[in-house]
């Protein structure tokens, strides 16, 4: 008892660290109780404090704060514009596409596996096959429900999607433009002497901010790579398959494993065991491999990496906690 007294004396005797736990507290708990109402107002926050980089970038050109926010909101809703008018359309197409071809691909996938006893007789069994292709089964139906399920939603989905393309720029534009007064009426709910949170949330958005800014350039860098390249080598899905490559980056090193099982699916069934499938994985190597040697570097230089333990079980941790 004596030492958790002394650990507890030497961490929270001070007031600062005190106030720095309960608001830490209170924000875990307004984002876990009320994030699924708030879910436009936290996205919005996002964004303005992504764009925020790039205000204060046109302020030290000696540009007042509301001209450099119209700049800034006005470059972000072309964005947004350019994102929902030439990407998300072929998206759209590619997966109707990828649909209506996924029953002809179940059906190669199974004379494949159904051939492999009498091409492999010391490695599978008949009896082994029939049971990969009963857990198959079960998992295409459980997953053809999930679509259903998810389709007949889309109608509810639609409408909140044109309710955050409204709401969500508005508040991204009055987060930028009113920043200091709300900030100021943060303020007013802390204690005089705040300077250990000052401290630390100088520190944090120093990492944090260097660090989800490059991430998101990193993120539409491998995205843009990753369609030319498969659009290049006429892979089929080119835009699904480049999206999924980008948002791989977002989980280091096994992300790079997981967007290379769709990649090698989708390569195999239209080329089968040909050159163009080997190649297909050779050129998704030399995308990671540049990836993760040179693009990392160049946009994180600021940043302090993670041993790749931290990495991992930070990866099992939120897994566990948030479903990815």
């Amino acid at each position: 008892m004596k030492l958790i007294s002394d650990w507890f004396q030497r961490h929270f005797a001070d007031p600062q660290t005190v106030l720095l736990v309960l608001l830490l507290v209170i924000v875990t708990a307004v984002i876990l109780l009320m994030g699924q109402m708030l879910a436009p107002v936290l996205a919005g926050i996002v964004l303005a404090y992504l764009l925020e980089g790039l205000v204060r970038f046109l302020q030290r050109l000696w540009l007042p704060r509301l001209p450099a926010v119209w700049i800034v909101f006005i470059l972000f809703c072309a964005f947004v514009l350019f994102l929902l008018s030439v990407p998300l359309p072929l998206l759209s197409r590619q997966l109707i596409q990828l649909a209506q071809q996924f029953p002809s691909m179940v059906q190669k996938g199974y004379a494949l596996l159904e051939s492999l006893p009498s091409e492999y007789p010391d490695i599978f069994t008949q009896t082994q096959v029939l049971q990969l292709t009963t857990t198959l089964n079960d998992e295409i139906t459980r997953l053809s429900q999930n679509i259903l399920g998810w389709s007949l939603a889309s109608v509810t989905s639609a409408i909140a999607v044109v309710v955050y393309l409204i709401m969500v720029p508005l508040l991204v534009f009055f987060f930028l433009k009113d920043k200091d007064r709300i900030l100021a009426w943060v303020r007013g709910f802390l204690p005089t002497d705040y300077t250990l949170i000052q401290q630390i949330w100088q520190d944090v958005d120093a990492q944090l901010g260097n660090y989800i800014r490059g991430k998101f350039w990193q993120i539409l860098i491998v995205w843009a790579a990753g369609f030319t390249v498969f659009a290049l080598m006429q892979l089929q899905f080119a835009m699904l398959l480049g999206l999924i490559v980008g948002l791989s980056v977002i989980v280091p090193y096994i992300g790079a494993i997981v967007a290379a099982l769709p990649v090698a699916i989708v390569a195999f069934f239209q080329w089968g065991w040909s050159s163009d499938f080997f190649w297909v994985l050779a050129a998704y190597a030399i995308i990671q491999f540049i990836d993760g040697n040179v693009l990392v570097f160049l946009l994180f230089s600021e940043v302090v990496d993670l041993h790749p333990i931290a990495i991992i079980v930070a990866v099992l941790v939120f897994g566990g906690l948030w479903g990815f």
